[in-house]
């Protein structure tokens, strides 16, 4: 375990008061969504129900939180403990995503305090929507029990963590279950809008290409966000998970390079199915292309590059490349494709109090990521558990 290092002493860092000015802003939107309601701070209307607050907090968020069910898959279903590093953080990543994105829900919807009523009350149990509420909600409790055994260390509470632990591969396998589900499903939703959604984005097996996409995007956010603690938090990291991190780097390279490989072939299939050769001439087809060529197809082979090299800063930084992929992918399918056909001048653009209430969510869970590791055995094993990290 690391030595703990003395407290800042002072709280003027500029991380701190860079965030701080951000959550005051978020704040005070926060007091003009609800004062105001959506017409007082979103470019939303009829045309446009869901902006940037589903396309980028909901379905960015959640693709991005699948570090957590692919990394517990990996170490504990396929038993490569290697990987047992890398648990920890992608559980508190998920764990954050998901309790975030619901929280961004509150702000999207027209009466949030109705939230619940897909799970308790809803009469309409075919809908894909209340499969993706009622998965999101029970992954959100499993990914909080998976989570509390190092809050449970934190806190010194011994019998609590005996008994999670017991019960912890069965966590593991429900979350799995549950991740499959949802991930697949945000992609079946736009199922329902063939007329709205671009054709090249549009397809039959979208919910099959959002799950997938969800697998690498997950290996890449692992990866990607241990570069980050390693720079900013590094002396919060033992010796042991600093070693194994590069493994985990190796590993989920060389998987995301080959899933990746296989998703722009069944992309190309999927067109082929369809017929929509046509598309690729157009202007849409182009930025179509930039997504696949430039976010799927260069990342996967500078991945491969990386991991024959084992260079590992190489891998970090396609990590990142990756990430903006999927962020851009989910994008496209939510936003930038949508009423693809409208003129110009009704189509959506997020509105100065949207883009701030994103980034006061996304600086949010940054301060609460940090004070959790910085305290919690999240990047060093607790010496009362040495074989649970």
């Amino acid at each position: 375990m690391t030595q703990s290092t003395p407290r800042e002493k002072t709280v003027l860092t500029p991380f701190n008061v860079i965030s701080g000015i951000i959550i005051l802003i978020g704040v005070i939107l926060t007091i003009l969504r609800f004062a105001k309601g959506l017409g007082g701070v979103t470019n939303l209307d009829d045309n446009n129900p869901w902006g940037i607050w589903i396309g980028f907090d909901l379905m960015c968020g959640v693709a991005l939180a699948a570090g957590g069910y692919v990394t517990c898959a990996t170490c504990y279903i396929f038993g490569l403990k290697k990987f047992k590093c890398a648990v920890r953080p992608a559980i508190l990543t998920a764990f954050l995503g998901y309790a975030l994105v619901v929280f961004a829900l509150n702000y999207d919807v027209g009466r949030p305090w109705r939230l619940p009523y897909p799970i308790f009350l809803s009469q309409g149990t075919s809908s894909v929507l209340f499969e993706v509420a009622l998965c999101v909600f029970l992954y959100l409790t499993v990914l909080l029990l998976e989570f509390s055994p190092a809050a449970f260390e934190w806190l010194d509470w011994k019998r609590a963590r005996h008994i999670i632990g017991k019960v912890s591969m069965v966590l593991v396998i429900f979350g799995i279950i549950l991740s499959t589900l949802h991930q697949s499903s945000l992609g079946a939703i736009f199922l329902i809008v063939p007329s709205k959604l671009h054709p090249l984005w549009y397809s039959g097996y979208i919910a099959v290409y959002f799950f997938i996409s969800s697998i690498f995007a997950g290996m890449s956010m692992v990866i990607f966000e241990h570069s980050l603690v390693a720079r900013f938090l590094h002396d919060k990291i033992d010796k042991e998970h600093d070693i194994e991190s590069q493994n985990v780097a190796l590993g989920f390279g060389k998987a995301a390079s080959f899933l990746m490989a296989g998703y722009l072939m069944i992309q190309v299939i999927g067109i082929a199915i369809d017929n929509d050769w046509k598309y690729l001439g157009t202007r849409w087809g182009l930025w179509f292309l930039v997504e696949m060529i430039g976010f799927v197809g260069l990342p996967a082979v500078v991945y491969a590059i990386g991991v024959r090299e084992r260079n590992i800063k190489l891998i970090q930084r396609t990590a990142g490349w990756t990430v903006l992929g999927i962020i851009l992918n989910r994008l496209n399918v939510s936003i930038i494709a949508f009423n693809w056909q409208l003129p110009l001048n009704q189509r959506y653009f997020p509105s100065f109090p949207e883009i701030m209430t994103t980034v006061f969510i996304i600086t949010l869970g940054l301060v609460i990521f940090k004070f959790i590791a910085t305290r919690m055995p999240i990047l060093y094993a607790h010496p009362d558990y040495p074989d649970d990290h």
